[in-house]
């Protein structure tokens, strides 16, 4: 049996900006190696107060990640009997509650192994989007299947000109997407887009990718970092705590019905008005209402600092204005 491809991610510190760099080898790769690390990263960016935001970029000069090491899922696939749709469902629980209850070491070498490391990643992906930490992807060059959609489950796609494209090709292999394409994309572009864009297996080049709201911003090759840098400091100076259950409220709440989409964005917002950070800056926007006998965030100025800074400005800042 051949080995997986090897990979790994390259960490750069950027004060509370990390920037992670896909190395998936020779044909930019998405394997098992770098699944393992992207979980740790996630963690790591969890539980350290000072990183707010992570931009993830491709080694490959002309690829931010080709796609899955399809050796990775076939010989993954081969390891487990055929199943139906029903034994499908019941694997794919299993794996969750393995996942949870953290036995995922002792069945990697069993058949239910593909099924737990691709629940593993669905989980980080997830933290992703839970997490008070902004994630945005630096789109250097293409990126089809899991590739494309380790760039949907970013907060934020900045991507290159040029001959380069982004898609989910795997209706061509004789599968779907399994990585969270199906529902990541249908939440950015909708359903009908989605459908046929997955169903016919086509890229879309940077150009249709911007116009159908499938990455934010389309940049120079050579500015895309740079770009995904700024984007990353700016929204990572909001407060993670805020940040945190907005994702929360918006990635989860908004599939809900909105009976209990409302329930989890009052949830969210109960937490974030009671933190201890909440209500100071919530008292220094009233302190700054009393000095200076006008709302701060009707004064364009302190508005603009605000959005620069990530918090309205303190009493201190706005007196005198």
């Amino acid at each position: 049996m051949r080995l997986h491809s090897k990979g790994h991610l390259e960490i750069e510190d950027r004060g509370p900006v990390l920037i992670a760099r896909v190395d998936g080898g020779p044909h930019g790769l998405f394997g098992l190696e770098i699944s393992n690390q992207l979980e740790q990263l996630v963690d790591r960016a969890d539980h350290d107060p000072n990183v707010h935001a992570v931009v993830f970029t491709g080694t490959h000069p002309d690829r931010f990640v080709s796609h899955a090491d399809v050796r990775w899922l076939q010989e993954g696939g081969a390891a487990v009997p055929a199943v139906n749709r029903l034994g499908a469902s019941v694997l794919a629980r299993t794996a969750k509650n393995v996942v949870r209850a953290h036995l995922g070491p002792l069945v990697n070498r069993t058949p239910m192994g593909p099924a737990v490391e691709l629940e593993r990643l669905h989980s980080t992906f997830l933290r992703m989007n839970r997490s008070g930490v902004i994630y945005v992807a630096a789109l250097n060059g293409s990126a089809l299947g899991l590739g494309a959609e380790f760039a949907w489950a970013n907060d934020l796609r900045v991507m290159a000109d040029g001959d380069f494209f982004i898609g989910q090709p795997e209706v061509l292999l004789g599968i779907m997407p399994g990585g969270g394409g199906s529902q990541r994309l249908t939440r950015l572009i909708g359903t009908h887009k989605s459908l046929v864009a997955i169903l016919e297996g086509k890229p879309f080049t940077p150009a249709q990718a911007l116009a159908n709201g499938a990455v934010d911003e389309v940049v120079p090759q050579d500015e895309v970092v740079t770009r995904a840098v700024e984007l990353a400091t700016h929204f990572g100076a909001r407060t993670k705590k805020s940040v945190e259950a907005i994702k929360r409220a918006v990635y989860f709440g908004g599939s809900m019905s909105l009976t209990d989409g409302l329930h989890v964005e009052r949830t969210e917002f109960l937490g974030t008005a009671l933190s201890k950070q909440g209500q100071q800056l919530m008292l220094d926007y009233m302190d700054s209402t009393e000095a200076t006998g006008e709302l701060p965030l009707y004064n364009p100025d302190i508005y603009q600092q605000a959005l620069k800074l990530g918090t309205v400005p303190g009493p201190r800042s706005t007196s005198g204005r």
